[in-house]
């Protein structure tokens, strides 16, 4: 059984509201100036465990069940400790300010629970400035319930990923997308309450919304945790991986952690200096003055940390520009509409697995996990083999082998090894330098793009042949394996941008051609990539093809600003304060959008930054209010920027 549920905090009212994850049975709690729901809400959580269920939220292991147990431990709650508590909990998240586990302690600590004590002492933990966030979170063990947090099983608390449940609103398209209706520390009345108990199970109605929406995920990790029981469910998938990586290290042997009085410390092997000569393979070598020119640097270099290393290495070969970047190399061919024939073919050769094959068939280790860690590395490269695709072992595996080569460069990580990690991403570019210059000797082939762990040309179909011996001999050379596919079509704006068409029928797009996107990316207008895809594939007219568009949802568009800025509707010269993440669409006959964010250091006056300016927008957070007529040449001018240089 999993409950979906949400809290809401105000100094004067604690509300929780829920839903069964399978059925329409709902619940709402409140614990205010006017009602006082605490030993219900109590006993709710206590039968939900008795049921063996899962209480399942949205970043409700670091804010929702901390606030929730406090209530727990103390037995019977008021809405003022709750929302110190809550205070606390949001001052560590935007300020790095710590308080944690001390105000439940001061609960254990007492004989008598009081009230007024306890928000005295969460107000002293806010203000000493702790820079220790995590203390809030409650071990599993000492949980009165188990708990699912969506946001962390889709690696939200990443803040390259960081998304808010605004923006998973609007990414599932709901008719609403409604922000939080008073400012926090708001002291509400009995009517405002019961516009927030309204919100509150909107939010529930999102949440559940995603959870079945993440139903694989979740799935997947409950397997898991039962085939090894161990439990993966708060994992996000690259923990998945590493842990299981360690686990199969401890199994045999090899110390991962130190242990003392202060907690597991995980051993690593950090270097203050690094000789780049020593991570280079030293049979690699080039005819090309440009790749020898490079290879020579490299080997000259030595460095003190992996950031900036790359800054401005480029080799110029026969009229291409490899970048060369510490996350691997790249360069590409721009504004080119580049067709297969009869005369010519496309390929794209991808090295199989590549940081990790690297790793496995060089012997390449972090250095103190000694060369068990490269036994289990191939391990679990040919065990993944032996699983079916889609399983959840294959899928395991392949977080597992390829999760350890990012760590290595994580000074938090048992992986740490920066030497591992220069010897992967030096030797990855360089072998795949050596194979482009083996196939710019074919004739008449010409290399369109590489990338991390490969490459694409088009070649006379004639010399296809050459092609395959120069593969074999790389194969050989660097017991690497090439996989082949071919490409009818490409559309290429840039490295980073651009359309191919395999052979199959499949699309591969990529950067400001993409619209089948991951949860954390801004799915904006998606009109403009997908009208962009129909003119260049199939020579679609770009104005009648967008005004024939019957998706609605595809114009609109979402921006967000943090806790320390608003978001301003600005109509007639009149500034409106609407919610911080907001939905709309380019219209005709709206008012403009502008960001308020602070000053810069050292500046005292506010910065006015304007969303699509020079545009009117229509504001609909509540798609009824999507009433006026969309701008169309807006989304032309859009859709033309990403056709026009590449037709």
């Amino acid at each position: 059984m999993n409950i979906i549920y949400d809290i809401e905090t105000y100094p004067n009212c604690f509300t929780l509201a829920a839903e069964h994850a399978d059925y329409p049975i709902r619940w709402s709690f409140e614990i205010s100036d006017y009602r006082d729901d605490s030993r219900d809400l109590i006993d709710w959580v206590r039968w939900i465990k008795s049921q063996h269920g899962r209480m399942v939220g949205f970043k409700n292991i670091e804010f929702d069940y901390p606030v929730l147990h406090t209530l727990m431990l103390m037995g019977k709650g008021d809405a003022a400790t709750l929302y110190s508590k809550a205070m606390a909990i949001i001052g560590t998240q935007d300020k790095d300010v710590g308080l944690g586990h001390p105000v439940i302690h001061t609960v254990m600590l007492m004989d008598k629970v009081d009230a007024t004590t306890l928000h005295s002492k969460a107000m002293v933990i806010v203000g000493s400035q702790d820079d220790n966030r995590w203390q809030h979170r409650v071990y599993p063990s000492d949980r009165r319930c188990d708990q699912l947090d969506l946001s962390l099983i889709h690696h939200f608390d990443n803040k390259a990923r960081f998304t808010g449940l605004k923006e998973v609103e609007f990414i599932m398209r709901m008719d609403r997308v409604v922000g939080l209706p008073f400012p926090v520390g708001s002291t509400l009345n009995r009517e405002q309450i019961q516009i927030l108990r309204k919100y509150n199970a909107y939010d529930v109605t999102a949440t559940k919304m995603f959870y079945h929406e993440s139903a694989d995920m979740i799935r997947f990790r409950e397997e898991l945790t039962r085939k090894y029981n161990r439990d993966f469910m708060n994992h996000n998938d690259t923990k998945i991986g590493k842990d299981y990586f360690i686990m199969r290290l401890e199994e045999a042997g090899v110390q991962c952690y130190y242990y003392g009085t202060n907690g597991r410390t995980p051993r690593q092997t950090p270097r203050p200096t690094i000789a780049l000569k020593d991570a280079i393979l030293p049979w690699i070598q080039f005819e090309q003055p440009e790749f020898t020119r490079i290879l020579n640097w490299l080997k000259s270099q030595t460095i003190t940390e992996t950031k900036g290393v790359f800054n401005g290495v480029v080799a110029h070969v026969n009229g291409f520009d490899f970048v060369f970047g510490l996350g691997g190399i790249h360069g590409s061919v721009t504004n080119e509409n580049v067709d297969a024939s009869d005369e010519f073919a496309i390929i794209d050769l991808d090295v199989t697995s590549y940081y990790p094959s690297l790793a496995i068939v060089n012997r390449f280790k972090p250095e103190h996990l000694t060369d068990t860690f490269c036994s289990i590395y191939e391990t679990l490269k040919e065990q993944r083999v032996s699983f079916k695709k889609g399983s959840a072992e294959n899928a395991m595996l392949k977080l597992a082998l390829n999760g350890v080569y990012g760590d290595s460069n994580n000074k938090f990580s048992v992986f740490y090894d920066p030497l591992f990690t220069m010897s992967i991403t030096l030797n990855g570019q360089l072998l795949l330098c050596l194979l482009a210059e083996w196939l710019m000797r074919v004739e008449g082939l010409r290399i369109l793009q590489v990338n991390t762990d490969g490459l694409t040309v088009r070649v006379k179909r004639e010399h296809l042949p050459h092609v395959e011996a120069v593969r074999e001999n790389w194969e050989n050379l660097t017991n690497l394996q090439l996989e082949e596919t071919r490409y009818t079509r490409m559309v290429i704006a840039d490295v980073n941008s651009y359309i191919a068409v395999k052979e199959d029928g499949g699309v591969k797009r990529k950067g400001r051609y993409e619209y089948d996107l991951e949860w954390h990316q801004n799915a904006s207008s998606l009109v403009i990539p997908k009208v962009a895809e129909k003119v260049l594939l199939d020579g679609a007219p770009i104005r009648a093809t967008i005004e024939g568009w019957d998706d609605q949802m595809d114009f609109m568009c979402r921006v967000k600003v943090p806790r320390s800025s608003k978001l301003l509707y600005v109509e007639d010269d009149v500034d409106t304060v609407i919610q911080n993440t907001t939905r709309y669409y380019v219209a005709k006959g709206g008012g403009s959008l502008c960001k308020l964010m602070p000053p810069l250091k050292g500046k005292t006056e506010w910065r006015r930054i304007g969303v699509v300016s020079g545009w009117s927008v229509c504001v609909c957070n509540d798609i009824k209010d999507a009433v006026l007529p969309i701008d169309y040449d807006y989304y032309v001018d859009e859709v033309e920027k990403l056709c026009l240089s590449v037709i």
